[in-house]
């Protein structure tokens, strides 16, 4: 029995627009609920749609004669579902033992697998024996090439973001021209590999492996010549080309959700990306390309800047009592000390006393787009009070108190005031124009992009060192 093709068009039309639903709802924080059940819905559809005609084929009226497709009967239903238990099994175990303060890495690994299954539907489309038009050549090499820069490039981004390998950039001599050789040899194997004939056979899977094996090497270079203090971006075009991989793997496949899919995912991922981009005063072709552009690494100068002032819990305390305004400014030592819980808590006590307080949350703050964010609204912290960088900077000369809780990078004036500094230019939330600044840290070392932050020793900041979560505690009750 063949299911009727119009049947999984308009369930695939269905999830289309329940993806885009998906994407909407999820653009702001008091529809986001929304739309990840928009976007379960919808892969649950597209998930029936597909297992449906895959086991039991599709038919098409034309002209009178009804045209099938075989379906694969009761054993490829039987191997689906073994095979979606199996990665379902293994899904869901990750997803209950990760911290949120790890999600940025697996995430980055979930991507490999996007390109790593690409680059085998490629493979394995290159081998089909029904005749198909020279365009399935070239989609072959395209979905082969993106899948595997995706593969090695979020291999890479897991390492350096897991701190399983170093995250400064690496700077191999040349590695501009490397990349473009890459690319060049990439255009001339796909050419061979179009122009030669299809009975070719093992000279022909000998280009296709050439062309997997430039692309694994370039995804790796891509991701290794970037920096840590540009990995959030990364993680972002990471997600881009996952999409690029999975529409590529569509067109090879015959299916039209994929190829949807995959372009929604593409295209907003590399939206996300220049947006952050523009947030850092990066030049987003440069990042997506390796770092292009770049010839060597800036170091950061050695300098003195004098003695830091320390503060207790009961000294923030009494200052944030007699405070009249507050921002308070997280970063990723906020999410490894799982500090926003007492955070919110501090928050609705401020609040009750007539103190204005407010978040300043950096685009890039954590090392995931929306990581801080995400954490703030898990502790019910109000959204309204939950602003961007650009919202809070002008009013931060009339702010009494700023609380820098695991921030680092994010609020180096070195960035504005330092041309020398490897973050020059980068725009930072300017918490040093505040009439006090309290830093909360467990030592004085310097953030995750290695360059050392002047605000500590400015005569308005105080450090109050130890673990974020036990001294936002410690404060609470000082209160």
């Amino acid at each position: 029995m063949s299911v009727p093709v119009t049947l999984v068009q308009g369930a695939y039309i269905v999830a289309g627009l329940a993806f885009i639903l998906a994407l909407a709802g999820l653009s702001r924080h008091e529809t986001a609920r929304s739309g990840n059940r928009f976007g379960i819905i919808g892969m649950s559809i597209a998930l029936g749609a597909t297992i449906l005609a895959a086991t039991a084929g599709t038919s098409v009226s034309a002209g009178g004669l009804e045209l099938s497709s075989v379906g694969s009967g009761w054993l490829g239903l039987a191997l689906i579902l073994a095979a979606m238990g199996i990665g379902g099994a293994i899904g869901l175990d990750r997803a209950k033992k990760v911290e949120m303060t790890g999600m940025p890495e697996l995430i980055a690994m979930l991507h490999s697998f996007v390109g790593l299954a690409a680059v085998l539907v490629g493979w394995n489309s290159s081998v089909e024996k029904t005749p198909y038009p020279v365009i399935h050549d070239v989609e072959v090499a395209v979905g082969v090439f993106i899948g595997a820069v995706t593969f090695t490039g979020s291999i890479v981004a897991f390492l350096k973001l897991s701190a399983r390998i170093k995250s400064a950039p690496l700077m191999l001599p040349g590695r501009n021209w490397l990349n473009l050789g890459a690319i060049g040899a990439f255009a001339v194997l796909t050419l061979v590999y179009v122009l030669m004939p299809h009975d070719a056979g093992l000279a022909r899977g000998l280009v296709l492996a050439l062309i997997t094996v430039v692309a694994l090497a370039l995804g790796w270079h891509l991701v290794a010549s970037i920096g840590g203090g540009d990995m959030p971006v990364v993680v972002s075009m990471l997600n881009s080309y996952s999409g690029w991989a999975a529409a590529a793997a569509g067109f090879l496949l015959g299916n039209d959700l994929l190829i949807i899919t995959g372009a929604l995912v593409g295209s907003s991922g590399a939206y996300l990306s220049y947006i952050m981009c523009k947030a850092m005063n990066r030049s987003f072709i440069s990042v997506i390309a390796g770092g292009f552009g770049v010839e060597g690494g800036t170091v950061a100068a050695d300098v003195d800047y004098g003695e830091h002032r320390e503060i207790t819990a009961q000294g923030a305390a009494e200052m944030l009592a007699n405070a009249r305004s507050v921002v308070i400014t997280p970063g990723y030592g906020m999410a490894v000390a799982q500090a926003q819980y007492p955070v919110a808590d501090l928050t609705r006590k401020l609040r009750e006393r007539g103190i204005d307080v407010k978040f300043a949350i950096h685009p890039v703050a954590g090392r995931l787009p929306g990581h801080m964010n995400v954490l703030l609204a898990e502790a019910k912290v109000p959204y309204d009070i939950v602003l961007e960088m650009d919202e809070v900077n002008d009013d931060l000369a009339d702010v009494d108190v700023v609380l820098v809780i695991g921030a680092n990078d994010t609020v180096n004036p070195a960035a504005s005031e330092d041309p020398s500094s490897p973050i020059a230019g980068m725009p930072v939330v300017r918490v040093w124009e505040a009439a006090n600044v309290i830093v909360f840290k467990r030592s004085m070392a310097t953030g995750y992009a290695g360059v050392q932050n002047p605000l500590f020793f400015k005569e308005n900041s105080q450090m109050l060192f130890g673990d974020a979560k036990d001294r936002v505690e410690d404060i609470i009750k000082a209160l």
